[in-house]
């Protein structure tokens, strides 16, 4: 093994931990009892922060709420996202690239004035007409969404436009059949997989933006805005759960989509026939996509119902006793600490008799000022008054 292939090693493992670190150290925070985020020290496994996360009302009503915008979004964005494609592909070349700028501008334009801008428009717009249904935070959390989003679907498009033969369209036409015929029968079949994969990144795209819907929302929450309220005011292991939730999905879809494409290629590659999968019947239906994710949905259930058995609720209780007692015994040490404390300062300090039982500690008793030396007498009339000023003596 030479130093290249050492070097090449070490950089993956590298990478690797820290691509997927975090995710793999998250996870197993969410099957922790610890009130904190953290793997160690391990308290106890349990899983009851899948039931703290799906217990939130506020998390869940924001739930609901983004997938009801991201439905919405989806149904607008994708249609105009295709208009801005098709545009783009029928108009010539200086044309194309000014409206392609103009079209691409959303994405570089912060969230936040995204967000103000919608707000705005749309308040000045429903006081106008008297049309206040409109500025509702549904409605206006979809138009701001969409103004930037549609400009992800339509690149999705203009990609897979590129790829298109706009001969056979022509030759539709040729033949006799109507534009709509020729868009429905040939274009849009082609462009089915763009459709769906501009869906997919569209409805991700909604349902992960903040900064356009921390604004735009009002008075409502989506899912991203109670989450990172919930953040704002203190973590717990619960979002660890939601992010091995996402995990799973995510994890799940891949595999189905590889699946997927593993077959088509066979298929269309022409392997299929004399490729060892698809002569075994029975591992050409195992690799099936739709037999996949139907296998990896009951491993994934299987695992979480035994999951839900699991009572921690006694280790818990000892990890608590452990715990509370740990506390007192560094309360039985802080006071026997003191009481040492307390102990030598008696012996070091010197007792006092005084009438106040020595509460001035430590002040000895002042010693007796010296009396007065006695004042010679005055033979002034006016009784010493002036003493020190001695009368003049006088020759008798």
């Amino acid at each position: 093994m030479n130093r290249h292939t050492l070097f090449g090693g070490a950089y993956a493992i590298a990478f690797f931990s820290f691509l997927f670190g975090p995710l793999i150290i998250m996870s197993m925070t969410a099957f922790n009892s610890s009130r904190f985020p953290r793997v160690s020290p391990w308290e106890c496994f349990t899983t009851g922060w899948f039931n703290e996360l799906f217990g939130n009302a506020r998390l869940m009503e924001g739930l609901l709420n983004s997938v009801i915008i991201g439905v919405g979004v989806v149904a607008l964005a994708v249609p105009i996202g295709l208009a801005g494609a098709l545009a783009l592909s029928e108009l010539p070349a200086k044309l194309r690239a000014a409206l392609y700028t103009v079209l691409i501008l959303p994405i570089l334009i912060p969230g936040v004035v995204l967000g103000i801008s919608t707000i705005v428009l749309w308040g000045q717009i429903s006081r106008g007409m008297g049309a206040g249904f409109l500025y509702n935070g549904y409605f206006l959390t979809i138009v701001g969404q969409i103004t930037f989003v549609s400009a992800y679907a339509m690149l999705v498009f203009i990609a897979r436009l590129q790829r298109f033969d706009a001969t056979q369209t022509e030759a539709a036409l040729d033949l006799g059949a109507t534009p709509g015929q020729a868009f429905r029968k040939i274009l849009l079949p082609f462009m089915a997989p763009a459709i769906g994969s501009a869906a997919f990144i569209t409805l991700l795209a909604s349902f992960e933006n903040y900064n356009t819907t921390v604004f735009t929302v009002l008075s409502e929450s989506t899912f991203t805005t109670a989450l990172a309220s919930k953040v704002r005011h203190g973590t717990d292991p619960s979002l660890s759960a939601l992010a091995v939730i996402i995990i799973t999905i995510t994890l799940v879809g891949a595999l189905t989509n590889e699946a997927l494409q593993r077959r088509k290629e066979a298929e269309m590659g022409g392997r299929a026939s004399r490729s060892p999968l698809y002569l075994n019947p029975v591992t050409r239906t195992l690799t099936h996509p739709g037999v996949v994710l139907a296998i990896l949905v009951a491993v994934i259930g299987g695992i979480s119902y035994a999951g839900s058995q699991h009572d921690s609720s006694v280790c818990e209780a000892g990890v608590l006793q452990e715990k509370l007692d740990r506390q007192e015994e560094l309360r039985a040490a802080q006071r026997a600490k003191i009481e040492a404390m307390e102990a030598e300062q008696e012996k070091t300090l010197p007792k006092s008799n005084s009438a106040f039982g020595g509460a001035f500690g430590g002040l000895g008793t002042p010693a007796p000022a010296p009396e007065p030396a006695p004042k010679p007498e005055s033979p002034s009339a006016f009784g010493g008054a002036f003493g020190g000023i001695t009368a003049p003596k006088t020759d008798e």
